[in-house]
């Protein structure tokens, strides 16, 4: 296997030794993009544009080919979320008992809008569709856990509950 170029600006590393490793487990056949993309993502939490040039690279596809892919699919990301990522259900159940709301609430209280993260890196909110809690709407999760029949003042009292943590 080819030396990586890797352009990642690592302090020590440690970063590109991982992601190294990550392409090592895949032949340079251009029917593994989707599965390096997932493995980088649950690795770093978003897709680098330098990640995207490497993986570009090692598969010899061109680079909007990447981005193409990356931004077909919702589950990619190109920033990095929030240590407390926040989503919120807008699916058919949700959205007619008042996640419209909520996402209000979410954004209100973190003072960022969906697909942005806070400058302390803290918190970061998304829009998702049904996440299969309809029997619970209006729901949110942070980080996966889910908080259904969601109110505003619950929204504002969990938010205020992870921003006291750490």
């Amino acid at each position: 296997m080819e030396k990586l170029n890797c352009e990642c600006n690592c302090k020590n590393g440690a970063k590109h030794k991982e992601f190294e490793e990550i392409l090592q487990k895949y032949t340079n056949d251009k029917s593994n993009l989707i599965q390096i993309l997932n493995e980088v993502q649950e690795k770093h939490g978003y897709i680098s544009e330098n990640a995207q040039k490497e993986i570009s690279e090692y598969l010899n596809i061109p680079m909007a080919e990447v981005y193409g892919v990356i931004t077909f699919y919702s589950r990619f990301t190109l920033k990095p979320k929030g240590k407390y990522n926040i989503a919120v259900c807008l699916g058919t159940a949700c959205f007619v008992k008042g996640s419209e709301k909520i996402l209000e609430a979410v954004k209100q209280k973190l003072g960022i809008d969906v697909g942005e993260t806070t400058k302390d890196g803290k918190f970061s909110i998304e829009a998702t569709r049904c996440i299969g809690a309809c029997g619970l709407a209006p729901v949110f999760t942070v980080n996966g856990e889910v908080h259904g029949r969601a109110t505003v003042s619950m929204v504002k009292e969990v938010i205020e509950k992870y921003q006291n943590m750490d």
